[in-house]
């Protein structure tokens, strides 16, 4: 992504945090799924709150006490990494401890940081270890918190090895500071540093002296926007990519309301915005009308696209066309997705590390544009279900045979890659104050097709997609009707 001409940030202070009592935690040897994301850069993710009701310093004290204690409960955060004579790699728990920063970019405003289509650029700058790739947290800290003071609001940010935690680590993490600082005297959820797992290997990552390098083009100039899908969208969608026809000759049938079924069949057809935009009322009888009937007909997990499954679906569609490929250029979709409960036996939900495998789908552009989008979301449901203990454990397999880092980015002008997610609990993170006004990320791990998912901030299954494409992509993109029917303004609006 493009840098400022100049700093918008100020750097008003920089100290060292360690954990309030030293670790007796024994060295844990990075896993077959922590080696491969050594070539990746730190996870970069923040909060955006309204301003506290109490004086800067008093914040600040309180928030590296907080960090203190939580650091306590996480020790592999405030250790580094170490590589043994037989070339693997450990986090030492030593205490070291972790970057907290004060800054200060006291003429931004919420106003100014929220309103405009992009994402300003300013917020690469909330960030510390810009850019920095996980395999120096053998020299460097592991993680890092800065808290930034804005006109009207704070803004909170957290970066974490990659190598050391995935998102479900990172987000308990994230938390558990949060909880402390709302004055827990115990969290509420214990991390698990168990390394006993099918994830354990005596395989070694060989790297070039020096480490290993990011795996993408940090130096395109890219747009990273923001696309907000409210509850119904997602229903919505959800219905097409489940068979919406099948839906109506149910319902139609059955429900007593048979005008929300005629304006449901009316915005199916027409598209789903066009018909009584505004009237909530007939809104709200469609969307009691789709949660009922996909409650109904559609619970079986294993044979039912998901709504999330529906919105990839559907960006994949939008994006392709946007990109004018050739009809048979094939297109790839890569899903990380969470091990934890995939294996048997199931790993604690509160496992910290990484657990994650992506899982790549494949088409040409021509199949993607010419069949509906069930054809497309079915395609991304059917991998999903079909990653099971057998297929983690054959991935693992293949890694152990032939070592490598995670070929992170977009090498044939055709990929995509999906991180994050909607089920994360980002809003959780109220520090005392009130709940988060928005969440964003840092400038990692960002290249043309780079897509993570966060929940819409007023819940009941909206999402928001933080969504990073090569400029004449994104206007595309932002021209496709069959994409834009769906968004509405964002959960973060002022």
């Amino acid at each position: 992504m493009p840098s400022s001409s100049s700093s918008v940030v100020n750097v008003v202070a920089k100290s060292t945090i360690f954990p309030e009592r030293k670790s007796d935690l024994k060295p844990l040897k990075l896993s077959v799924s922590d080696l491969p994301m050594l070539s990746c850069q730190y996870i970069q993710k923040g909060i955006l709150l309204s301003r506290p009701p109490y004086s800067i310093d008093h914040l600040l004290c309180f928030l590296k006490r907080s960090l203190s204690l939580s650091l306590t409960h996480f020790p592999a955060l405030a250790g580094r990494l170490s590589t043994d004579p037989d070339g693997h790699i450990h986090i030492v728990c030593n205490d070291e401890g972790v970057d907290f920063i004060h800054a200060k970019a006291k003429h931004l405003s919420i106003h100014y940081l929220l309103s405009p289509d992009y994402v300003p650029d300013c917020f690469k700058e909330f960030f510390p270890f810009d850019r920095t790739i996980s395999y120096s947290g053998h020299f460097k800290p592991l993680a890092a918190v800065q808290v930034t003071e804005l006109n009207d609001a704070l803004f909170i940010s957290c970066t974490v090895n990659h190598a050391v935690a995935d998102g479900t680590s990172f987000w308990h993490f994230f938390n558990t500071f949060a909880e402390i600082c709302r004055g827990a005297k115990r969290i509420s959820k214990a991390p698990c540093f168990c390394r006993n797992t099918i994830f354990n290997s005596p395989a070694v990552l060989k790297f070039p002296p020096g480490g290993p390098k990011v795996t993408f083009s940090g130096d395109v100039a890219l747009r990273e926007r923001i696309f907000h899908f409210s509850r119904e969208a997602i229903l919505k969608l959800k219905l097409r990519a489940n068979d919406y026809n099948q839906l109506l000759t149910v319902v139609g049938n059955s429900v007593v309301d048979q005008s929300a079924v005629e304006l449901l069949g009316r915005q199916c057809n027409d598209g789903w915005q066009t018909v009584n935009e505004d009237n909530d009322a007939s809104n709200g009888k469609i969307t009691s009308v789709l949660e009922d009937w996909l409650r109904n007909n559609v619970s079986n997990r294993t044979t039912a696209i998901s709504s999330f499954q529906s919105l990839c679906a559907q960006l994949w569609r939008s994006v392709t066309r946007s990109r004018k490929l050739t009809a048979s250029k094939t297109t790839t979709f890569r899903m990380a997705v969470n091990c934890r409960h995939r294996i048997e036996p199931r790993l604690d939900p509160f496992y910290f590390g990484n657990s994650i495998q992506s899982i790549p789908t494949v088409a040409t552009a021509g199949e993607l544009l010419s069949r509906d989008l069930r054809w497309c979301a079915d395609l991304l449901h059917r991998n999903v279900v079909a990653h099971d203990d057998a297929t983690v454990r054959r991935g693992i397999a293949n890694w152990e045979r032939e070592p490598s880092v995670f070929p992170l980015g977009n090498f044939d002008g055709a990929s995509m890659t999906m991180g994050s997610s909607p089920r994360f609990p980002m809003y959780d993170n109220d520090f005392g104050w009130g709940r988060p006004l928005a969440v964003r990320s840092g400038a990692a791990n960002k290249f043309d097709g780079k897509i993570s998912a966060f929940p819409g901030r007023e819940g009941n299954g909206s999402v928001d997609l933080e969504v990073v494409l090569a400029a004449g992509t994104m206007e595309g993109l932002e021209t496709d009707m069959e994409f834009m029917q769906y968004v509405s303004s964002s959960s973060t609006s002022v």
